[in-house]
Protein backbone atom coordinates (compact mmCIF):
# COMPACT_ATOMS: atom_id res chain seq x y z
CA UNK A 1 0.00 0.00 0.00
CA UNK A 2 1.07 3.55 -0.64
CA UNK A 3 2.31 5.35 2.38
CA UNK A 4 0.16 7.49 4.30
CA UNK A 5 0.70 11.52 3.47
CA UNK A 6 0.41 14.03 5.59
CA UNK A 7 2.26 16.57 4.25
CA UNK A 8 2.94 18.28 1.06
CA UNK A 9 5.91 20.74 -0.53
CA UNK A 10 5.62 23.02 -3.51
CA UNK A 11 8.11 24.76 -4.77
CA UNK A 12 7.28 27.45 -6.95
CA UNK A 13 7.86 31.42 -7.77
CA UNK A 14 8.46 34.03 -5.40
CA UNK A 15 6.90 35.89 -8.63
CA UNK A 16 3.19 35.53 -10.00
CA UNK A 17 4.86 35.15 -13.61
CA UNK A 18 3.15 36.42 -17.21
CA UNK A 19 -0.17 34.82 -17.40
CA UNK A 20 -3.28 34.96 -14.16
CA UNK A 21 -3.74 30.86 -14.98
CA UNK A 22 -0.96 30.52 -12.88
CA UNK A 23 -2.30 32.42 -9.31
CA UNK A 24 -5.44 30.44 -10.32
CA UNK A 25 -3.74 27.77 -9.97
CA UNK A 26 -1.55 28.16 -6.83
CA UNK A 27 -4.78 29.27 -5.47
CA UNK A 28 -6.87 26.17 -6.42
CA UNK A 29 -3.73 23.73 -5.20
CA UNK A 30 -3.77 25.42 -1.92
CA UNK A 31 -7.18 25.40 -1.59
CA UNK A 32 -7.32 21.56 -2.55
CA UNK A 33 -4.02 20.74 -0.12
CA UNK A 34 -6.50 22.34 2.28
CA UNK A 35 -9.31 20.01 1.80
CA UNK A 36 -7.69 17.15 2.07
CA UNK A 37 -6.70 17.56 5.38
CA UNK A 38 -2.68 17.88 4.36
CA UNK A 39 -0.37 20.21 5.05
CA UNK A 40 1.59 22.83 3.13
CA UNK A 41 5.13 23.24 2.91
CA UNK A 42 6.57 25.80 1.24
CA UNK A 43 9.58 28.42 1.05
CA UNK A 44 7.65 30.72 3.37
CA UNK A 45 7.32 33.74 1.28
CA UNK A 46 5.00 36.26 1.00
CA UNK A 47 5.25 37.62 -2.41
CA UNK A 48 4.24 36.09 -6.06
CA UNK A 49 2.57 32.31 -6.57
CA UNK A 50 4.14 31.74 -3.45
CA UNK A 51 2.09 33.79 -1.02
CA UNK A 52 -1.00 33.37 -3.27
CA UNK A 53 -0.55 29.17 -2.24
CA UNK A 54 -0.15 29.61 1.77
CA UNK A 55 -2.79 32.82 1.49
CA UNK A 56 -4.72 29.88 -0.23
CA UNK A 57 -4.34 27.32 2.53
CA UNK A 58 -4.40 29.34 5.22
CA UNK A 59 -8.12 30.88 3.99
CA UNK A 60 -9.47 27.17 3.72
CA UNK A 61 -8.60 26.38 7.09
CA UNK A 62 -5.23 24.48 6.42
CA UNK A 63 -1.85 24.47 8.27
CA UNK A 64 1.09 26.04 6.86
CA UNK A 65 4.90 25.65 7.45
CA UNK A 66 6.90 27.99 5.83
CA UNK A 67 10.84 27.34 5.90
CA UNK A 68 13.00 30.51 4.93
CA UNK A 69 16.17 31.38 5.04
CA UNK A 70 17.60 34.32 7.62
CA UNK A 71 19.11 36.59 4.33
CA UNK A 72 15.47 36.29 2.91
CA UNK A 73 13.57 37.36 6.08
CA UNK A 74 15.97 39.97 6.83
CA UNK A 75 14.31 41.59 2.91
CA UNK A 76 11.15 41.66 4.06
CA UNK A 77 9.68 38.57 1.70
CA UNK A 78 8.92 36.24 4.52
CA UNK A 79 5.43 35.41 5.30
CA UNK A 80 4.55 36.66 9.19
CA UNK A 81 0.51 35.14 9.10
CA UNK A 82 2.33 31.79 9.46
CA UNK A 83 1.34 29.66 11.72
CA UNK A 84 4.62 27.92 11.45
CA UNK A 85 7.70 29.78 9.72
CA UNK A 86 10.47 27.94 10.71
CA UNK A 87 13.88 30.17 9.99
CA UNK A 88 16.85 28.57 9.07
CA UNK A 89 20.77 29.94 8.21
CA UNK A 90 21.33 28.83 4.53
CA UNK A 91 19.21 27.66 1.17
CA UNK A 92 21.20 24.08 2.20
CA UNK A 93 19.16 24.10 5.02
CA UNK A 94 16.09 25.44 3.77
CA UNK A 95 16.08 22.23 1.52
CA UNK A 96 17.20 19.75 3.90
CA UNK A 97 14.33 20.56 6.34
CA UNK A 98 11.33 21.06 3.37
CA UNK A 99 12.13 17.67 2.85
CA UNK A 100 12.34 15.94 6.42
CA UNK A 101 9.05 17.71 6.87
CA UNK A 102 7.03 16.65 3.63
CA UNK A 103 5.94 13.52 2.03
CA UNK A 104 5.49 14.86 -1.47
CA UNK A 105 6.79 17.16 -3.44
CA UNK A 106 4.94 19.44 -5.99
CA UNK A 107 6.72 21.61 -8.87
CA UNK A 108 4.86 24.90 -9.94
CA UNK A 109 6.06 27.14 -12.17
CA UNK A 110 9.01 28.91 -11.23
CA UNK A 111 12.26 30.11 -12.02
CA UNK A 112 16.21 28.34 -11.06
CA UNK A 113 15.28 28.34 -7.52
CA UNK A 114 12.25 26.19 -8.35
CA UNK A 115 14.05 24.22 -10.64
CA UNK A 116 17.02 23.44 -8.28
CA UNK A 117 14.42 22.48 -5.92
CA UNK A 118 12.87 19.72 -7.82
CA UNK A 119 15.87 18.65 -9.37
CA UNK A 120 17.63 18.05 -6.22
CA UNK A 121 14.77 15.97 -4.77
CA UNK A 122 14.63 13.75 -8.32
CA UNK A 123 17.70 13.57 -8.05
CA UNK A 124 17.27 12.06 -4.15
CA UNK A 125 14.86 9.90 -5.05
CA UNK A 126 16.68 8.18 -8.14
CA UNK A 127 19.53 7.36 -5.39
CA UNK A 128 17.18 5.82 -3.24
CA UNK A 129 17.81 8.65 -0.49
CA UNK A 130 13.68 8.99 -0.43
CA UNK A 131 10.73 7.28 -2.18
CA UNK A 132 8.40 9.92 -2.15
CA UNK A 133 5.80 10.87 -5.01
CA UNK A 134 7.08 13.74 -7.08
CA UNK A 135 5.26 15.76 -10.11
CA UNK A 136 5.15 19.03 -12.06
CA UNK A 137 1.78 20.90 -11.97
CA UNK A 138 2.04 21.54 -15.60
CA UNK A 139 0.04 24.66 -15.48
CA UNK A 140 -0.40 25.86 -19.26
CA UNK A 141 2.39 23.58 -20.75
CA UNK A 142 4.85 25.57 -18.65
CA UNK A 143 7.07 22.48 -18.60
CA UNK A 144 6.30 20.96 -21.88
CA UNK A 145 9.64 22.25 -22.67
CA UNK A 146 11.43 20.52 -19.58
CA UNK A 147 9.72 17.47 -19.60
CA UNK A 148 10.90 17.04 -23.52
CA UNK A 149 14.07 17.50 -22.27
CA UNK A 150 13.91 14.87 -19.59
CA UNK A 151 13.08 12.23 -22.06
CA UNK A 152 15.88 13.29 -23.88
CA UNK A 153 18.21 12.34 -21.51
CA UNK A 154 16.32 8.87 -21.28
CA UNK A 155 17.08 8.70 -25.34
CA UNK A 156 20.36 9.66 -24.76
CA UNK A 157 20.78 7.10 -21.75
CA UNK A 158 21.58 9.94 -19.13
CA UNK A 159 18.61 8.17 -17.44
CA UNK A 160 16.38 5.51 -16.95
CA UNK A 161 12.89 4.94 -18.31
CA UNK A 162 12.22 3.92 -14.30
CA UNK A 163 13.49 6.58 -13.09
CA UNK A 164 11.64 8.77 -15.65
CA UNK A 165 8.83 7.25 -14.19
CA UNK A 166 8.76 8.91 -10.74
CA UNK A 167 7.91 12.31 -12.42
CA UNK A 168 4.30 12.54 -11.83
CA UNK A 169 2.73 15.41 -14.60
CA UNK A 170 -0.76 16.16 -14.25
CA UNK A 171 -2.40 19.68 -15.31
CA UNK A 172 -4.96 19.65 -12.56
CA UNK A 173 -4.13 19.69 -8.88
CA UNK A 174 -6.93 17.09 -7.90
CA UNK A 175 -5.40 14.85 -10.08
CA UNK A 176 -2.05 15.27 -9.40
CA UNK A 177 -2.82 14.46 -5.38
CA UNK A 178 -4.90 11.59 -6.34
CA UNK A 179 -1.42 10.42 -8.71
CA UNK A 180 0.62 10.78 -5.51
CA UNK A 181 -1.73 8.98 -3.37
CA UNK A 182 -1.54 6.00 -5.28
CA UNK A 183 2.43 6.09 -5.86
CA UNK A 184 4.44 3.42 -5.60
CA UNK A 185 8.13 3.38 -6.13
CA UNK A 186 9.76 1.22 -8.79
CA UNK A 187 12.26 -0.82 -7.27
CA UNK A 188 15.40 0.46 -9.19
CA UNK A 189 18.56 1.59 -7.86
CA UNK A 190 21.01 4.82 -9.23
CA UNK A 191 21.08 3.48 -12.56
CA UNK A 192 24.20 3.05 -14.21
CA UNK A 193 25.19 1.94 -17.57
CA UNK A 194 28.76 0.67 -17.60
CA UNK A 195 28.44 -1.17 -21.03
CA UNK A 196 26.57 0.08 -23.83
CA UNK A 197 27.61 3.27 -26.22
CA UNK A 198 30.89 4.21 -28.17
CA UNK A 199 33.90 4.45 -25.97
CA UNK A 200 36.43 7.53 -27.03
CA UNK A 201 39.48 6.12 -29.21
CA UNK A 202 42.90 5.70 -27.00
Amino acid sequence: MPAVMKSVCVFTGSNAGARPQYAVAADELGREIARRGLSLVYGGGRVGLMGILADAVLEAGGHVTGVIPDALLAKEVGHTRLPDLRVVGSMHARKQLMAELSDGFVAMPGGFGTLDEIFEILTWGQLGIHAKPTGFLNVEGYFDGLLAFVDAMVAERFASVGHRHMIQVETESRRLLDAFERYRPEAESKWLDATSGPRPAP
